[in-house]
């Protein structure tokens, strides 16, 4: 009888692990994108080596993708309203996965720049821009230096000439001959390389050139030290909030007065607040933190952006509706620029 016992209890034990193990393991080429979360800026975030002490926050609001199981497969399906499934290669644009959350790094780079330059404008400090380098964003398969640069590269000089900006770069190597060998130094996870390879001829120009897409990489600089240490966090769509969090810091003004206060959308150059994706799961994020005011990007929708999905609507009309879903208290706040955003917080009381 004991035996038996113990034979039952082996074979329902293995029952259960066979179950746990297809409800688990990884389908594969495909994401589930869920909430991710709110990050708290206030310790990610010092001025003159100083840490914001007044109270209330400001927080990033996240989205994540992780590998679809039949577990959360079920979950997407018939349990929530704000999970969606996708496919891998859609979702890393052709590119190999590191080279996917190096590009997300880079935009995180230049949201942070964006916004300390858009913050210390506001708060009437001047800035000056450091240029490092050009980041690598596209690499022609024709180039001679496909397979030796990767997405998310900085090249640094190139021929051990330095430039100011990617238009010089693409200047130098233009009034150069189709064929001549040039020499790169670049950054590859924060490890500096060379390597070398023929110019060929641009297919839209005619044009010498190395056959790369570039975009500047460079630094804001302000006489108060700003540092920003995001951790693992990628992509633009904090720039908003970042916007904010360092203008509290440098203006010295209390813009929260105490509440818990969320957004998203990019930084642009000029202040504007950009359009992101999965505001929905932002705004369930926040809500489960039980956040008072949210900030989301009344864009534009251009007609031939219509044209092609009648049903796109802005940022904002996204995160009302998934706020009326919720049935959350949350205020949801439209800004176009963050000026919007800053005259807001200012005549709260």
């Amino acid at each position: 009888m004991k035996k038996l016992f113990k034979n039952r209890f082996l074979r329902l034990s293995l029952f259960v692990l066979a179950i746990f193990v297809i409800f688990n393991v990884p389908i594969p080429h495909y994401l589930v994108e869920t909430p991710g979360g709110v990050i708290n800026l206030r310790p990610l975030v010092t001025v003159d080596g100083k840490e914001d002490t007044k109270k209330g926050s400001f927080y990033l609001t996240a989205v994540t993708s992780r590998k679809l199981s039949l577990q959360r497969l079920i979950h997407a399906k018939f349990f929530s309203d704000f999970e969606v499934i996708q496919k891998e290669k859609d979702v890393l644009q052709g590119m190999k996965s590191d080279e996917y959350w190096r590009m997300l790094k880079f935009q995180l780079d230049s949201s942070e720049n964006f916004a300390i330059n858009q913050a210390a404008t506001l708060a009437g400090i001047p800035t000056s821009l450091e240029f490092k380098g050009v980041y690598v964003a596209d690499i022609d398969k024709k180039s001679n230096f496909y397979g030796k640069l990767s997405i998310g590269d900085k090249i640094t000089n190139i021929d051990d000439k330095s430039f100011s900006s990617s238009k010089e770069i693409i200047d130098y190597t233009r009034s150069q001959k189709i064929g001549k060998q040039v020499k790169l130094a670049f950054e590859h996870d924060e490890e500096r390389k060379e390597t070398s390879g023929k110019l060929i001829q641009l297919a839209k120009s005619k044009t010498p050139g190395i056959g790369v897409g570039i975009s500047d990489y460079t630094t804001i600089k302000t006489k108060m030290p700003i540092k920003i240490d995001a951790g693992e966090v990628g992509g633009a769509s904090g720039g908003l909030m970042f916007t904010l969090q360092i203008y509290q810091m440098l203006s010295g003004k209390d813009l929260r007065h105490g509440k818990k206060i969320a957004g998203t959308g990019t930084m642009e150059k000029d202040g504007t607040v950009g359009r992101i994706g999965g505001v929905d799961k932002k705004i369930a994020s926040a809500h489960a933190k039980k956040v008072d005011i949210f900030f989301a990007p009344d864009d534009e929708i251009l007609p031939e952006w219509k044209k092609k999905d009648p049903t796109l609507i802005s940022n904002y009309q996204e995160a009302k509706q998934a706020a009326k879903k919720l049935g959350t208290k949350m205020k949801i706040v439209s800004v176009k620029k963050v000026q919007d955003a800053v005259k807001y917080l200012e005549n709260l009381k």
